[in-house]
């Protein structure tokens, strides 16, 4: 019904923003993903998903397409609603979530709170095929500094940091090419959790 809403920052929470679009509020909600994304931002351009259902009508917001396709091939697993494909957007960028599914990585998608063995490897199942033929292209990220991003994953890792969430901010600091040291790039994505 709507493809996207462009307005108006008017609230913004970790789970759902208000955009004012020619003087209407919409409550959308929200992944952390696309909250991560949107900063600060003024006016806004959101891709939307209208979820019709028996008690209510819900309008869900992603930042980019490629996080609202994957949302929409998520909630045809069954046993995985709207706010379980939200809470694994989350959880994980699109990137991550592509990946995890592409290349079969249950324990990824099992990170995910409430996602137990049998769900990870009924998404991976149901979606696998259809993620490789829906023809998403993803951020690349530049692999380059890869030992450096190693050495730094291991010394946060030893800090006794999750995995999860320290790949993620090296990653972004990565792709910020802000840093070209292993000291650098701890110290950065130290700030970044």
């Amino acid at each position: 019904m709507y493809n996207y809403l462009k307005g108006k920052l008017v609230e913004k929470t970790p789970t759902y923003v208000v955009i004012d679009v020619g003087g209407i509020g919409f409550m959308v909600n929200i992944s952390l993903t696309t909250y991560s994304k949107i900063k600060d931002q003024e006016n806004i351009k959101l891709f939307t998903y209208f979820a019709v259902r028996e008690d209510a009508q819900v309008l869900y917001g992603f930042a980019d397409i490629n996080e609202r396709l994957i949302f929409e091939k998520l909630i045809t697993v069954s046993g995985v609603g709207a706010n379980t494909a939200r809470l694994i957007l989350s959880s994980l960028t699109t990137d991550e979530a592509y990946d995890a599914i592409v290349q079969s990585k249950a324990d990824v998608l099992q990170g995910v709170k409430g996602i137990g063995g049998k769900t990870a490897q009924r998404i991976i199942i149901d979606l696998k095929d259809k993620l490789i033929k829906s023809g998403i292209e993803l951020e690349k990220i530049d692999k380059t500094h890869n030992t450096i991003r190693e050495e730094a994953l291991s010394g946060l890792l030893v800090l006794g940091f999750a995995k999860q969430s320290v790949e993620k901010a090296l990653d972004k600091v990565l792709k910020s090419g802000s840093v070209s040291d292993v000291e650098g790039l701890i110290k950065e994505s130290l700030k970044m959790m």
